[in-house]
């Protein structure tokens, strides 16, 4: 099976995951600290991040993964 990689998918995820560690006033090391999680890394959005990996983060965030995933379909149909 051939590995599939959508750039502009992992882009907004990371975008994402930055702006909602923005908008709580989180550093990026605060959240390695909560969560043992590189955001910084996943922020520059070259690697794919897995969807476990995720689940974690929108736990730490308090937001649903549907409501993570609404959030990157709106922005990507602008």
């Amino acid at each position: 099976m051939q590995n599939i990689k959508n750039d502009l998918l992992i882009k907004e995820i990371a975008r994402q995951i930055k702006e909602l560690r923005l908008s709580r006033n989180l550093s990026q090391e605060d959240v390695y600290l909560d969560t043992d999680i590189h955001c910084g890394r996943l922020e520059q959005g070259k690697n794919n991040i897995t969807v476990s990996t995720l689940k974690v983060l929108c736990d730490y965030f308090q937001i649903s993964l549907s409501d993570f995933f609404n959030r990157i379909e709106k922005h990507l149909s602008k």
